[in-house]
């Protein structure tokens, strides 16, 4: 019996394709994109607010929560070694990921803390993750915000 589910389960491992470790080759562009050894990578199942979006806070003030979720995904990673799950590639050529840091899954501690939704025209694996978020009024949920695919989809209608 052992032997069927360790068969099953490095069959389950290797239907994704194979980690990715951090060395010390790891930049953060924003909160839901990495370059992890000369990879791009963009996280699976999640959207952050762009660096230029700003949001609104519990008090009515603006601010940059696209820089405030970068500043969030740094604070998760740190020092840390990073690793990733690699599930597809986007039309950017990027890697779509899973991305741990001490066995935590941070693209949900991003949802989690209220920096990121869940991307659910892509996955509705983090979904839980965000009403939790939006229930503790957690990140942006404390104030008012435009989901950034619906600020990108806006901005991009004014630039033509």
């Amino acid at each position: 019996m052992f032997k069927i589910y360790l068969i099953f389960l490095l069959i389950k491992i290797f239907s994704f394709s194979t980690f990715v470790y951090a060395g010390s080759s790891l930049k953060i562009i924003d909160g839901d994109t990495i370059i992890l050894n000369s990879e791009k990578i963009r996280f699976y199942g999640i959207d952050t607010p762009e660096i230029k979006q700003n949001c609104r806070d519990n008090k009515g003030e603006i601010y940059s929560c696209g820089v405030r979720a970068t500043l969030e995904l740094k604070k998760i990673i740190g020092s840390k070694k990073v690793s990733c799950i690699k599930k597809n590639k986007d039309r950017y050529k990027r890697s779509i990921s899973i991305c741990y840091v001490n066995g935590n899954d941070i693209n949900s501690l991003m949802v989690k803390t209220g920096w990121a939704l869940a991307y659910r025209k892509y996955s509705k694996k983090y979904v839980t993750d965000e009403i939790t978020a939006k229930l503790n009024k957690a990140g942006m949920w404390s104030g008012k915000f435009i989901a950034p695919w619906k600020w990108r989809r806006q901005k991009n209608k004014r630039v033509r």
